[in-house]
């Protein structure tokens, strides 16, 4: 198990996210030993889904009007249709990715989730993967698409759907522990 202790983590949602994208990586590094912060445009519950059906709310701590990039080590943008698709007109949610990217923190989206790094502008060039329906827009933004479980493009981490959690989780825990073993070099 890795240890992700002083490590602080940002998920941004909003209503229609997928369940299990944001639940299971936000569990998985919360057991490394990492704080995570929930950020949506309202702090009331957020509906999730699971295959378009309604699955589980979770609340949010905080609006993403609040969130100071510089208080987080890395940003995680869950999947679902409608959350990505909401948040990509939220202007504030543009910025943070943004500004992660801009800073070199990870950042690391699944299944829809590339729609905001498209949005943010971050993937021209990146080699990165997405739920299919999405692939000709990161093609379109200028990014390498690939068919692969995780992609991992300098602080760009990108997944496919769900069944590839498991190695999204990895590859953001091993971003984090590699970030924090070359800032001790």
């Amino acid at each position: 198990m890795a240890d992700l202790t002083d490590k602080k983590i940002l998920i941004i949602a909003t209503d229609g996210f997928e369940y299990s994208e944001l639940t299971e990586p936000r569990d998985f590094l919360t057991g490394e030993g990492a704080e995570v912060t929930l950020a949506s445009p309202k702090t009331d519950p957020i509906q999730g889904e699971s295959g378009g059906e309604k699955q589980g709310k979770v609340t949010p701590d905080m609006t993403l009007d609040d969130v100071d990039c510089g208080d987080y080590d890395a940003l995680v943008i869950p999947g679902g249709v409608t959350n990505p698709d909401a948040l990509r007109m939220n202007q504030r949610a543009v910025d943070i990715v943004g500004e992660f990217a801009d800073a070199g923190k990870p950042v690391a989206a699944i299944c829809h989730g590339p729609w905001l790094l498209i949005e943010a502008d971050v993937v021209d060039g990146v080699r990165a993967t997405s739920w299919p329906s999405l692939r000709t827009d990161l093609e379109n933004a200028g990014a390498d698409v690939v068919d692969s479980e995780v992609v991992v493009d300098g602080n760009i981490i990108t997944s496919r759907k769900p069944d590839d959690i498991p190695a999204f989780n990895r590859a953001i825990s091993d971003m984090l522990i590699e970030a924090e073993v070359e800032a001790a070099d």
